[in-house]
């Protein structure tokens, strides 16, 4: 089959190469997957870099990927099945995560991926293959930052920054879905889409500063990590909260090439006991079993509509990983063997 292979970090054209490599055979739990499409987000940056260095240790690899394929959403049909697999079918349309790790790492930009059947959901016939492909990673942080919100409803108003990426347009969809006032923070190229999606109010963040609004805001979902969070202090209610979750600036950040921008979650996970406007988070989150279920009940339902930016070819994976770091199409990258 052909795959995307890396055998070091480093720039994206200088590491990638596209080959020919045996098909992957399923393990007892694994479902043999041939893939459709699969997605392109910063996680894929940081597995093909190595950045920040803090991703070698929570298992990346420190000095060389432990995983040969990037990429970690994937949607296709069911090829074959490990001994133990009951809840798919060969033949099944399917989409999910490579992994049932937290921080999955690879194996998804091939013609083949073996998954375990836990990591995976039947695709909704109303979605294609490059639609459900977007939303695994994406579409898993918006539901689960959302979660930390409490309860949403008409009387609440979320405010989303960077809500004309990936991230951010399923959040806008899953908070409209719930009943929400919603305001999106993004740049100029980016706001009619947010608009379509059922904001209810745009910032261009070029033009305006929302912290001189006389706005208050439930819950501020900050997926650009750009945000200082005592200045948002200033625009929460009472019982406002705050929540980062995102890259920014794809592992330079504050803490260099050791920490990138981890160091902003880091520091707010150390504030949480202190701080009221910080939620308190749930140290065992729900499965991804039961997080795909919740999504693919959205898409099937059609309160969520995942928004492609650009398709690539494998052969195209370094240049797909350079307009992704350009941070201008809004929605998700998209990748086909």
């Amino acid at each position: 089959m052909k795959a995307v292979v890396q055998e070091r970090y480093g720039s994206p054209d200088e590491v990638l190469q596209l080959r020919e490599i045996d098909k992957p055979v399923p393990k007892d739990d694994e479902v043999l997957v041939g893939v459709r499409a699969a997605s392109m987000h910063p996680d894929i940056w940081h597995a093909v870099t190595g950045l920040p260095y803090i991703l070698r240790i929570m298992g990346m690899g420190l000095r060389k990927p432990k995983v040969r394929i990037p990429g970690t959403d994937l949607a296709g049909h069911v090829e074959s099945l490990g001994k133990n697999v009951t809840r798919f079918k060969v033949g099944d349309e399917v989409f999910g995560e490579s992994s049932l790790r937290l921080f999955g790492f690879g194996d998804t930009y091939a013609e083949y991926a073996t998954v375990p059947q836990d990591a995976l959901a039947l695709k909704p016939r109303n979605v294609s293959f490059e639609q459900a492909a977007v939303v695994p990673t994406s579409g898993s942080v918006a539901l689960l930052s959302l979660g930390l919100a409490g309860t949403l409803n008409a009387d609440k108003h979320v405010l989303i920054n960077g809500a004309g990426g990936c991230v951010g347009s399923i959040a806008i969809q899953i908070a409209k879905a719930k009943g929400a006032r919603v305001t999106g923070i993004d740049c100029t190229e980016k706001l009619a889409m947010m608009r379509l999606l059922g904001a209810d109010h745009v910032i261009d963040y070029r033009k305006e500063n929302f912290l001189v609004r006389s706005e208050l805001y439930d819950f501020i979902l900050d997926v650009a990590t750009t945000l200082s969070f005592v200045d948002c202090k200033r625009v929460l209610t009472p019982t406002g909260l705050y929540w980062a979750t995102g890259h920014g600036n794809y592992g330079v950040g504050a803490g260099g090439k050791l920490f990138g921008h981890g160091m902003l979650p880091f520091g707010m996970f150390a504030r949480i006991p202190f701080d009221k406007q910080l939620p308190k988070i749930n140290l065992k989150p729900p499965s991804k079993q039961d997080t795909f279920t919740a999504l693919q009940a959205l898409l099937e339902s059609g309160k969520l509509a995942p928004i492609i930016a650009k398709t690539f070819p494998l052969s195209e994976v370094p240049t797909a990983i350079r307009c992704l770091q350009e941070g201008r199409t809004p929605g998700r990258i998209i990748i086909t063997p």
